[in-house]
Formats: C-alpha cells, sequence, structure tokens
C-alpha cells in the first residue's frame, strides 16, 4: 500500500546554510569572471629578475670553483701518501726479511734466540718496551727492530692522515655536487623567465647586450685578454674556448707565467692591495660586490675587461654597470 506521507521539509537551519553557500559561490563567479588577468612581467621586469638570478649563479659558481680546486688539491695529497704508503710497507718488509735472515743464520748455528723467536711472532713495539729483551739481543738485531718499530709507526700515521684526507675529499665531493645544483638551478630558473619572453623581446635583450658590450672608452693593452674577447662564459671554465670571471682572470695571468689562485676570493691576495680607483693600472685585478665574487682586468679610463657572467661573453664594460659596488684592485 502506498505511503501517503508529504515529503519531509528541509530545516531552516540546513535552508539558510545552503543559501548562504550559494550565494557565496555567485559572488566568488562574479569575482572571477571581473578580475583581471594576472600581468605579464614586462621585459624589463624578467631582465631584472635573470640578472640577479645569473648574479647568485656567479657567486655559487666561485663557491663551487673552490671546492673543485680544494678536491683536484687533496685527490694529489691522497695519491702521494698511498704511494708513501706503498714504499713505505716495501721497506718493512724488506726490514722483516733481514730479521728473519738473522734468525736463520742463529738456528743454522746453533738454534734461535729465544728472544728473537717471539719478535717474529709479536709486535715490536711491545716486544722493545721491555728491558730485559733488549739485553738478550745483539747490536744487530736491536738496530734492525728499532727501524721495524719506527716504520711501522710511520706507516700508521700514514694511513691515519690518509684516513682524514678521504674523509675530507668525500665531504668535499658532496659539498661540490650541491654547489653544481644550486648554479644549474639558477641558470635554470633564469631560462624558464626568459622563455616567458615574445621571441621580440629576447631579440631586443640580445640587442642591448650587444650595444652594452661595445660600448668603452680607451682600448688599453691587457696581452692574451684581449684575444679571448667573444668568448662566452660558462661557469667552472678556464678557457681557452670559454671562462667564468676568475677563470679569464687566472688563464691571462699564466699566458704572462704568472700563477695566481683559481677563485676571485682567493685571487684578492695575490698581490699589493689598491684602494683607489684613481691609482689602478692595466691588468690590475679589480673586485666587485661585498662578498668580492666577481673580478676582472682593470683595462683604463674606467673600463674592466672580464666575463661578466651566463648567456654573455668576454667583453670590455664600464666599471659603473658592472651592477655591483667596486671593492678594490690588487696589483700582482
Amino acid at each position: 500500500m502506498a505511503s501517503h506521507r508529504r515529503p519531509k521539509q528541509p530545516s531552516r537551519t540546513r535552508v539558510t546554510v545552503l543559501t548562504t553557500a550559494a550565494a557565496a559561490a555567485v559572488a566568488l563567479s562574479s569575482q572571477a569572471a571581473n578580475a583581471a588577468p594576472s600581468e605579464k612581467p614586462s621585459k624589463d621586469e624578467v631582465k631584472a629578475k635573470v640578472d640577479k638570478l645569473y648574479e647568485e649563479a656567479e657567486q655559487a659558481t666561485e663557491k663551487y670553483n673552490g671546492a673543485k680546486e680544494k678536491q683536484e688539491k687533496l685527490q694529489k695529497e691522497v695519491s702521494t701518501i698511498q704511494d708513501n704508503v706503498a714504499r713505505g710497507q716495501e721497506d718493512l718488509n724488506a726490514l722483516r726479511d733481514g730479521l728473519g735472515s738473522m734468525a736463520s743464520a742463529q738456528y743454522r748455528s746453533g738454534g734461535i734466540d729465544p728472544s728473537l723467536q717471539l719478535f717474529l711472532s709479536a709486535d715490536p713495539d711491545d716486544y722493545l718496551d721491555k728491558a730485559s729483551t733488549l739485553d738478550q739481543l745483539s747490536g744487530q738485531q736491536v738496530e734492525a727492530l728499532k727501524k721495524i718499530q719506527e716504520k711501522q709507526r710511520e706507516l700508521s700515521q700514514q694511513r691515519s692522515d690518509a684516513s682524514e684526507k678521504l674523509k675530507d675529499l668525500s665531504a668535499t665531493r658532496t659539498e661540490l655536487g650541491n654547489k653544481k645544483k644550486q648554479v644549474q638551478g639558477k641558470l635554470s630558473e633564469a631560462q624558464k623567465l626568459l622563455n616567458t619572453l615574445t621571441a621580440q623581446e629576447r631579440a631586443a635583450l640580445k640587442k642591448e647586450e650587444a650595444q652594452r658590450a661595445t660600448r668603452a672608452g680607451e682600448r688599453a693593452g691587457l696581452g692574451g685578454a684581449q684575444s679571448k674577447i667573444g668568448t662566452p662564459y660558462v661557469y667552472g671554465a678556464t678557457g681557452p674556448s670559454s671562462f667564468d670571471c676568475s677563470g679569464l682572470t687566472s688563464w691571462a695571468y699564466s699566458q704572462a707565467g704568472v700563477g695566481i689562485p683559481r677563485t676571485s676570493e682567493a685571487q684578492t691576495g695575490a698581490g699589493t692591495r689598491i684602494s683607489s680607483m684613481g691609482d689602478l693600472q692595466v691588468g690590475d685585478l679589480v673586485f666587485f660586490f661585498n662578498d668580492l665574487h666577481h673580478v676582472g682586468l682593470y683595462a683604463g679610463n674606467g673600463q674592466v675587461l672580464h666575463a661578466p657572467r651566463t648567456g654573455t661573453v668576454v667583453r670590455y664594460e664600464s666599471m659603473s654597470t658592472i651592477g655591483g659596488p667596486f671593492m678594490f684592485g690588487v696589483r700582482v
């Protein structure tokens, strides 16, 4: 039998909630429809953000360079220590063989001295500490034992040094990987921003860069560095087909037979510091930004020859347009 009950009416509270929710939805829809679309950043805004990312990438690059230089140094040190340990082990084996020959001679002449027999199966450090034992050995045997003791201690220290260097090397490799990721991350972020520009805007930026590269005053002689004008900036590069900022300066000095450190921070100690821009001479190293992460070669007339950053090439530029303050110069 069909039910004739009337449908249950929604409560007043539920009606109020539904009505309020519907009204809110309509309001939000209206706001969304009327809201202005987010404005695309202008070419100049993109350029400013990209330049900042490139600066941060260069900071990370100099730290990457420092970690790389440390890694190479540690690898050489570890290799040298390991070679020394291998040679030392050969020497130790020869000393032990010589002591064994003494024991054989004693055996043939009437038996092995008990003290010498004990040594052949024991640690000479413990053995030599026993004065009574020394009294039972010949002068030749005592000398041989002391040489073995000294060699064992030397090898133990070298193995300990190698172990510490290997730990440091492992930490440095980790740091190197992290710095590389930082650089690549900044460059990738910058590229994404550049990709938001139209082809015409990107072309305009390139034109501006080209004009900036050619705006310079007197060109002073800087030897081999001038031959690299137009060479691309690549982080971690030391030439001859690409450079980063400190890679260019270290390469330029190496062409003159002068060795200077690899990183911009280390290059600050490569000579006499020049505080005043007016006292600079052509060829002096010039440093920029508070953390000294950028370096170039002074070219005279307020100009610098440098490798600016990713996306640019080795070029002359006014020191006033570097993007960071001039800190000081160094005369190597």
